[in-house]
């Protein structure tokens, strides 16, 4: 019996679309002030697997936009949590009483307690696997799923390639579920990671720009405007004051950092402050930022996110259409190589 197209594109994903319970085996990337209850909801009717963002959320507030989100949809749907959070405890209990199916433990670590309290509640726990050796430890320590993000995602970024992570960690992490996720725009693209032995993918820029996202419309109008150079990390001008790699659109703001950060290395030098007062000075330029442009769309100023993928938004489309474009792109990629070897075996015979 031949398979279809469709059917071997459904094959490929099968592994992840059991663990997320979805039809697409596609997570909505957790972005701070964007991936929030519509956006969330919007993903998982669509038939992939949305995921709020917490970040720096307290636990009531969590509580409330879950119960927001379930208002929603009754599709599954995760939670982000970030491991520095000073109540992570308790924002585990808030998602275990709503009965999240899924955690996504991200920024760090996941800390043992944390750990066992997901697996004790009857969730499944998802991390950020960065190297082969953490992912190996992960997978130990009783993870249910890893994702592998490249440094062309948006925010923040690791230092490496999803090609690379790809080739260095699919061929030997095969006990649990791997998604893949940075600079992901297009199905062909994620067929070959799937074929390459991925379960899904994770994106967020293209869903960032989607209609039911609740970025202002100049935030959206950014992306459009962009070209996958626009998406550069955040520089850092001295490698004793740190500065955390964040990927988004040049702009004054990006322009204005750099200077800020030359005029407090000098104000050190000149013994204007000391080296703590210089680290925060730097690291408060961008406070409040993110908000500035997701919310108040002001993209010249503020800290506008985005994936080197950010040149393959062209338009603003709904979140279903995005996720079926992705479905018809790989699945015609698939029908492209099918006929391509139906004239090769002609030709042969």
């Amino acid at each position: 019996m031949t398979i279809t197209p469709a059917a071997k594109f459904a094959a490929l994903q099968a592994r992840g679309t059991e663990f997320l319970g979805t039809e697409m085996a596609i997570m909505g990337g957790a972005m701070s002030w964007v991936s929030e209850r519509h956006l969330v909801a919007a993903i998982s009717n669509a038939g992939g697997f949305g995921v709020i963002a917490c970040g720096s959320m307290p636990p009531s507030l969590l509580e409330a936009e879950i119960a927001a989100t379930q208002a929603l949809t009754n599709k599954p749907f995760g939670v982000n949590l970030i491991t520095m959070h000073p109540q992570l405890d308790d924002l585990v209990q808030v998602c275990l009483r709503a009965k999240v199916g899924h955690v996504v433990l991200a920024g760090g670590i996941p800390p043992g307690p944390a750990v066992r309290a997901v697996k004790d509640g009857g969730a499944k726990l998802i991390a950020f696997a960065p190297a082969l050796a953490l992912a190996k430890r992960f997978v130990k320590s009783g993870v249910d799923a890893l994702v592998i993000e490249g440094s062309e995602a948006g925010g923040h970024i690791g230092p490496v390639s999803l090609t690379v992570l790809a080739q260095e960690i699919l061929p030997h992490i095969r006990e649990i579920p791997v998604f893949v996720a940075g600079g992901l725009g297009r199905g062909e693209a994620i067929l070959g990671y799937l074929e390459m032995g991925a379960s899904g993918a994770q994106l967020g820029t293209r869903f960032a720009a989607s209609v039911e996202s609740i970025a202002h419309a100049n935030f959206k109008n950014a992306f459009i405007r962009a070209n996958a150079r626009d998406a550069i990390p955040s520089i850092q001008l001295d490698e004793r004051f740190p500065v955390i790699p964040v990927r988004g659109l040049v702009n004054e703001g990006t322009k204005r950092f750099l200077t800020h950060q030359a005029e407090t290395l000098k104000k050190f030098q000149d013994g204007e402050l000391d080296k703590t007062q210089a680290q925060l000075a730097i690291e408060h330029f961008w406070a409040g930022a993110l908000r500035r442009a997701v919310i108040d769309g002001d993209v010249e100023n503020g800290s506008v996110m985005a994936g080197q993928s950010v040149g393959m938004v062209t338009s603003i489309q709904t979140v279903a259409e995005i996720l079926q474009e992705l479905k018809a792109q790989a699945v015609a990629a698939l029908a492209a190589r099918e006929q391509t070897r139906g004239y090769a075996e002609i030709a042969v015979a």
